[in-house]
């Protein structure tokens, strides 16, 4: 979370329906993993430099560099690990030599962002989030991912993406003011963007096929994808599970532009028969990259705020809070978002800059929201801290808001209900006034969760296993999907696994 978010600023003064609609769409997108999701580029130029190339300052021109500097930014900056890059660094060699161009040159940038997410630019610029890297459980399923990011480049797909985008961008302007008929302009733009998400799914197939034959031919399993693709919709479930489905099934889907998982497991799947047998697969490499992985931060980095339960802490920012009981809570870049497990219940926490002359009920009643009650408008105190609280009402939901004047900015903490019953209008308040500040020393001895690769005894199980691991729901789930393991599995003495810890 960060203050002022841009997100909320741009709807403060959006009527109380359009709310609905972006804390619906928020609390979606907040809880819907990214399966497979990758990035369009504006530069079209290939990086041609020599592989023995090193160093992003001297490969990239200035825009490029501005262009990665950006990237990097929106995913949390860069995740220093020397020996995990060197791991990643060690499987993209590879691959680069088995590739169909094996003199582009790629530089790898780990995100430390808790996303799982992996994309390659047309300079050969390669990044993949700690997210990511936490789901993997081999070096043939991180091959499998590179290796599809780098078929994206090596098929030139971003940049004929680019070109279908100007066209569509060009007609929808002919029409528009030759033919003198903005609507039909902004329909045939609509039409156009709808073929290109369909074309999209090609590539995204293109790039699977191209990837896994790069991959086996580099001596890696070509199976990793299907492991891979199988441990991401898992990962998928289980978070829209967690978080719920209080968006409702008219949200837009993000997944729409992509296929679905399990036509791209099928397909992988058959990919990769071409190259391997089931029994005979090729090389997995499992304890390097285990290895490589151990103590990799998990979920989100404190710097930035996180959850614990339905606890959220922010050290760096100062102040912490406590949702109310059965709410699970979601840590984006833009706002503190949860949900009941029913689905009838939400909040939101973000950060604006109100002017100091102004009083914060005064804030509340200034139409950033409609259907403010006038007569629910009133001033608080909330640990030491000037607030305010207001009811609004809708057609559907109704919402209790607070303001709390912090430093220099101004919490809003936002709950919304199907209906607001005063037991639940109570709990929204006692969970309003658990906002406060964090001590010095509590700042100091937060921790983040990191992976962490421990050894199966002979009475060991995945029920044991989950049970040391520093998780607040579905453990057992956990530590199934980032083992790659089904209920029924049993742990192998000796072998080594993955769970959550500080």
């Amino acid at each position: 979370m960060e203050p002022a978010a841009p997100f909320w600023r741009a709807w403060q003064r959006a009527p109380a329906r359009a709310f609905r609609q972006v804390l619906a769409r928020a609390l979606l997108l907040g809880g819907v993993l990214v399966l497979g999701a990758c990035a369009a580029a504006v530069d079209d130029r290939q990086a041609t430099a020599p592989a023995g190339q090193s160093g992003m300052e001297e490969a990239l021109t200035p825009a490029q560099r501005k262009e990665h500097d950006r990237l990097v930014a929106s995913y949390g900056g860069a995740y220093k690990d020397p020996k995990l890059q060197k791991q990643i660094e060690g499987v993209v060699a590879r691959l680069v030599a088995a590739s169909e161009r094996p003199d582009l040159h790629y530089r790898v940038t780990i995100l430390n962002s808790p996303a799982v997410n992996a994309f390659a630019l047309p300079n050969g610029s390669l990044y993949v989030t700690r997210g990511l890297l936490s789901l993997a459980s081999d070096n043939a399923e991180l091959a499998s991912v590179l290796a599809h990011e780098m078929a994206h480049v090596i098929a030139n797909h971003a940049a004929t993406r680019e070109d279908q985008m100007k066209q569509a961008v060009l007609v929808s302007r002919v029409i528009s003011d030759v033919v003198n008929d903005s609507d039909l302009g902004a329909l045939a733009l609509a039409r156009s963007r709808v073929s290109l998400a369909s074309f999209s799914r090609g590539q995204e197939l293109e790039a699977d096929a191209i990837g896994v034959g790069i991959s086996a031919r580099a001596g890696f399993d070509p199976y990793g994808a299907e492991r891979f693709l199988t441990t991401m919709s898992r990962q998928a479930g289980m978070r829209s599970t967690s978080v719920n489905q209080s968006a409702g099934a008219d949200s837009p889907d993000f997944l729409s532009s992509h296929p679905a998982t399990p036509e791209r497991i099928s397909i992988v799947m058959a990919n990769a028969r071409e190259y391997a047998s089931p029994d005979k697969p090729g090389e997995r490499d499992r304890k390097p990259y285990l290895t490589a992985i151990d103590g990799l931060v998990y979920g989100d980095d404190p710097k930035e705020g996180f959850v614990r339960g339905s606890r959220f802490f922010h050290p760096k920012l100062g102040f912490t809070f406590t949702a109310p009981q059965g709410f699970t809570l979601e840590n984006t870049s833009q706002a503190v978002l949860g949900a009941s497990a029913s689905g009838r219940e939400a909040l939101r926490l973000d950060a604006v800059r109100v002017a100091g002359d102004q009083s914060l009920s005064q804030y509340l009643s200034s139409g950033w929201i409609e259907g403010v009650e006038i007569s629910t408008v009133e001033s608080l105190v909330l640990n030491g801290f000037p607030a305010a609280t207001a009811v609004a009402r809708g057609d559907q939901w109704s919402f209790r808001m607070f303001a709390i004047r912090f430093g220099s900015d101004v919490y809003r903490l936002i709950f919304a209900a199907r209906e607001l019953t005063p037991d639940l209008d109570r709990a929204f308040r006692d969970a309003a006034e658990t906002f406060r500040r964090v001590s010095i020393e509590e700042a100091e001895n937060v921790k983040p969760l990191r992976l962490r690769i421990v050894t199966a005894g002979l009475t060991d199980t995945p029920e044991r296993m989950a049970a040391k691991m520093d998780v607040q729901d579905m453990a057992l789930e956990r530590f199934l999907i980032l083992n790659g393991l089904s209920r029924s599995d049993k742990l192998s003495y000796g072998a080594p696994y993955k769970i959550i810890a500080e």
